[in-house]
């Protein structure tokens, strides 16, 4: 910072040295001095890879209520302070506290084999290792006979999903194996499926969660589970079913081996230790930093992306990238752009995936801003650039965003479709916060397809998995969109579009703001 300082008293200060250097080599569709300074700060001299290394490599997962959540926004709040960025914890609410600890399971008979498998989120653990056989759950016809088989579950590990018959991606059947033999595939996983989900309905139970409660009374050492993201090595990893004893996910092919034992009668047996602690009541809650507007303080630009994650993987593109962004988008209009027209808030929301409870949280406890808001910009799937931007059904801000698009790079610009009007989404992300509101929030979408199948909520969404290039281009370009919605002359107009089929306008409903 101390190579620009003297320029912090202006409304606008440019970092005119760093945009010399790259000014002339790319395409500024205007000679405006702070988008080609923003462009500098971003694109020549970013900090996204020293920045997404050190929150995810060393910190990891943020599991809300988790201590590496505590850890993140530790981390957030130092590095606001650093670049001389207000920033603060606001709490919201509670959450069940917990500790990840070691996950080692093995298959001790017929063969060793390490698995792959780890507990789910806030799962017990183990008093250290336990041994046990590995079951099936039954085909049964009714409660007397699934109460039969509680009283041989003792000790044993439960295995509650169905085995997939290939780990190999749909998409390389389609291309390297014979029409008939996809098709044949497809009909008995169908029907594999079909009889499976009607194991549990046999026994007379509504919900898995009255099965799951008689396999803890009868004694079962743990569940197994395996939700297959339909990809080479992924799966999707949630939070435990269970209370009282482990649930853990296996790998589709480490799964699919202890079931097939199973299924023909092998003895499957397996040895698992797995550390967990339960820390109680914790306290969730959101990091809000600030950059007060000179002339306008009491409209807002708010940059949106959640801090917490899943805890199978890193949280790298889910939501780290999008962490990243809006930081390092802090970092730029901090060093160029101090003193905006109206005030920009960031916030690193907690519980989104509980269910978008810390933004919700925030818009509720914050009508001041929901009033005031210019416009909230959103990233949530963090693996490639930024390729699409629905308006949302707000009818009057297609104009606004294609005056912005005509003054930023090309380079950057010529990637994005402008859905216009577009329609709100339901559910979604945090910018669906804003809008439920009736106030103008947008979710800066990169492509979808392969961040869905690989990465979002999976044991695979690592630090690798992320673009740099792309992650430079995304901060670079959220702050261009928050220093243009700053400076606009006029509000971001609210009108709503006459929705299409009778839909409604997305409703606001109460966060859920404690875990009971």
């Amino acid at each position: 910072m101390r190579g620009i300082s003297k320029y912090l008293a202006s409304s606008i200060p440019i970092a005119l040295a760093l945009a010399a250097n790259s000014a002339c080599a790319q395409t500024f569709p205007t000679d405006d001095p702070v988008i080609e300074a923003i462009w500098a700060a971003g694109m020549e001299n970013s900090h996204v890879y020293p920045l997404s290394q050190a929150l995810l490599d060393p910190i990891g997962p943020r599991l809300t209520g988790s201590s590496e959540y505590d850890e993140a926004a530790d981390w957030l709040l130092n590095k606001y302070s650093e670049w001389g960025i207000s920033a603060r914890r606001e709490e919201y609410g509670t959450w069940i506290g917990w500790r990840r600890g070691i996950t080692h399971i093995d298959l001790i008979e017929p063969r060793v084999r390490t698995l792959e498998g780890i507990t789910l989120a806030w799962s017990p653990g183990t008093d250290g290792p336990v041994e046990g056989g590995a079951v099936l759950l039954p085909e049964v016809a009714s409660r007397a006979e699934f109460d039969a088989w509680l009283e041989t579950i003792r000790g044993k590990f439960v295995l509650l999903s169905l085995a997939e018959p290939t780990c190999r991606p749909d998409d390389a059947w389609e291309r390297l194996a014979t029409p008939e033999s996809f098709a044949r595939l497809q009909e008995t996983r169908e029907a594999a499926r079909n009889e499976w989900g009607a194991r549990l309905s046999g026994a007379g139970f509504r919900r898995a969660g009255q099965a799951l409660a008689a396999m803890e009374d009868a004694g079962a050492a743990a569940v197994l589970t395996s939700r297959w993201s339909n990809g080479w090595g992924v799966n999707k990893v949630f939070m435990s079913p269970t209370e009282r004893i482990p649930s853990l996910d296996l790998s589709c092919e480490d799964y699919g081996l202890v079931f097939r034992l199973a299924e023909n009668g092998q003895q499957p047996r397996i040895r698992l230790e797995a550390e967990s602690e339960t820390l109680g009541e914790a306290t969730a809650y959101n990091i809000v930093g600030e950059i007060r507007g000179s002339e306008k303080p009491d409209e807002y630009v708010v940059l949106s992306a959640h801090l917490d994650s899943w805890d199978a993987a890193a949280g790298a593109t889910d939501n780290g990238t999008g962490t990243i962004t809006m930081l390092e988008a802090m970092r730029i209009l901090r060093q160029v752009y101090p003193n905006p027209k109206r005030t920009i808030i960031v916030g690193h929301w907690g519980g989104e995936e509980l269910g978008l409870v810390g933004s919700g949280s925030f818009a509720e406890d914050h009508p001041e801003v929901i009033d005031g808001l210019q416009a909230a910009f959103n990233q949530d799937n963090g693996t490639w650039r930024i390729e699409y931007i629905r308006m949302m059904g707000f009818t009057g801000v297609g104009e606004h965003f294609t005056d912005w698009f005509s003054k930023i790079p090309n380079e950057i610009t010529r990637h994005i479709e402008l859905d216009i009007p577009g329609v709100p989404e339901r559910g979604g992300s945090d910018h669906m916060s804003f809008v439920c509101h009736g106030a103008p929030g947008f979710r800066l979408q990169s492509h979808y397809p392969s961040y869905r199948q690989y990465t979002w909520h999976t044991n695979r969404d690592t630090f690798d998995k992320i673009v740099f290039d792309d992650l430079k281009n995304n901060a670079t370009l959220t702050a261009m969109l928050a220093y243009l919605a700053s400076e606009d002359p006029e509000m971001l107009p609210r009108d709503q579009r006459v929705l299409p089929d009778g839909q409604e306008w997305p409703r606001c409903y109460p966060p859920r703001r404690n875990p009971n």
